[in-house]
């Protein structure tokens, strides 16, 4: 499945202006809802992914042993029309794989994001393997293998607020959304291994 800019770049610059859809993503934890709520008070219409698949019919059941329940992504990403005119945030670690104008990518230093996991209740296993997902950029992983062509925003939640990573996002779409091609911007990628 390859995943193509809906718009050419003089398009998405007036797109983005005007009503874009962002893919808000990253591990569970890094602080995806926390920012989605300041781009809601900055205007967007902040869906979540789990509702939207659960609409769509495309949310499995939940597995007992995680409480997680599994989304048909490719499914959702053909079911859901989003409303013309609206700027949206989706808020769902799978985001990034539905037909979005842009992806604003979370990352969290590992160690702090352990301890948030471990906070949330979170068992040692779902603990470490988000950890381990962290550590080796597996979204970046996602990103290549689905070929997405699309910008890409990559920002270190470690040591931000909400409001400062929604200002960022704000004058990122004002900018039309600037990105590096997908090659180029993986190399640039935040690496906690090194």
């Amino acid at each position: 499945m390859t995943l193509s800019p809906l718009y050419t770049q003089d398009e998405r610059a007036m797109v983005m202006s005007e009503a874009p859809i962002l893919a808000i993503s990253g591990t569970p934890g890094v602080g995806k809802t926390k920012l989605c709520s300041f781009l809601n008070l900055s205007g967007f219409t902040v869906v979540d992914l789990k509702e939207l698949a659960q609409t769509h019919g495309c949310l499995g059941e939940e597995d007992p042993k995680d409480g997680a329940a599994p989304i048909d992504i490719h499914a959702l990403a053909d079911a859901w029309n989003p409303a013309e005119n609206e700027k949206i945030a989706i808020d769902g670690h799978l985001s990034h794989l539905l037909h979005v104008d842009g992806i604003v990518l979370l990352r969290c230093e590992p160690s702090i994001l352990e301890q948030r996991l471990s906070s949330r209740g979170y068992d040692e296993h779902k603990v470490r393997s988000n950890v381990e997902w962290e550590m080796t950029a597996g979204h970046w992983s996602e990103l290549i293998e689905f070929e997405v062509e699309l910008p890409v925003l990559e920002m270190d939640t470690t040591s931000h607020s909400a409001e400062e990573l929604s200002a960022t996002v704000l004058a990122w779409v004002e900018g039309g959304c600037e990105s590096l091609p997908l090659e180029k911007a993986v190399l640039e990628a935040i690496d906690w291994l090194s």
